[in-house]
């Protein structure tokens, strides 16, 4: 359904460290860099046909999360959601809502995880069994 996601950083250096860290985890390699006409630089992550693309904000203003967003990254295993979060939170991420592991939902039994990254984009790692 999706293509791409895009997200605003303040400090694209460190997203880039946070971002190399935390989608290793997944089998992401090196983002591609671009130099948008306008001179800000984004990062394009790309692994199993999507796309994350970390930018600094076109308009020159403070990039801010978005309340009530959450990016979700599709985990291999139980231990990948864990891994997942423990790699955030080492690359400069905050552990957020109830500790990484197995909740059960309307929609079954999911393995969650939950970070912020340094700019305060809340992202989750999934694993479905």
């Amino acid at each position: 359904m999706f293509n791409h996601v895009m997200i605003g950083s303040n400090d694209i250096e460190r997203s880039k460290r946070f971002y190399d860290a935390v989608l290793g985890v997944l089998g992401a390699g090196e983002p591609v860099r671009n130099i948008a006409n306008s001179g800000h630089t984004r990062l394009f992550y790309r692994h199993d046909g999507s796309v994350l693309c970390i930018t600094e904000p076109i308009n020159g203003e403070e990039a801010t999360s978005a309340n009530g967003a959450t990016i979700g990254f599709k985990c291999s295993s139980a231990e990948q959601v864990r891994e997942l979060h423990d790699v955030a939170v080492a690359h400069g991420g905050k552990s957020i809502e109830d500790p990484p592991g197995l909740r059960e939902s309307s929609m079954g039994a999911i393995h969650l995880s939950y970070v912020r990254d340094p700019d305060g984009h809340k992202l989750c790692g999934i694993y479905r069994p």
